[in-house]
């Protein structure tokens, strides 16, 4: 099953400085707004997202419909697919996309440890 992109977006107390710290690992600044208090940072194919006062808990984020560069793919399972797939199989929603929709969409499951993994199709 081909569910996207992966990157992770990680809940940070100060932007400034989770910047510098992967800066020093090599990331570099790949999109995002400082005055907004989020950017997204990319390593080759690694990509992490920060994010100052969004959200309580770190978020593995899955994106169908684009490459490893955010760039539109030809041939994706729609995120009503693979939301269908995963009802199939048991899994449980936190958030659903509306089934029918087209277009951008997003939902949110959880691992058994409680883990949020977030599912953003934005094409």
């Amino acid at each position: 099953m081909n569910i996207g992109a992966f990157s992770i977006s990680l809940n940070v107390k100060d932007l400034q400085k989770s910047k510098n710290f992967y800066e020093t690992l090599g990331f570099q600044v790949f999109a995002g707004d400082e005055s907004q208090n989020w950017l997204i940072m990319k390593s080759e194919n690694s990509t992490i997202g920060l994010f100052q006062g969004m959200f309580e808990q770190n978020i593995m984020t899955f994106n169908p419909g684009w490459d490893q560069n955010c760039n539109k793919l030809d041939n994706f399972r729609d995120i009503r697919e693979l939301q269908s797939d995963l009802k199939n199989q048991g899994i449980e929603f936190s958030k659903t996309v509306e089934e029918g929709s087209s277009g951008p969409g997003s939902f949110v499951i959880n691992d058994p440890d409680g883990n949020t993994i977030l599912f953003d199709q934005h094409v």
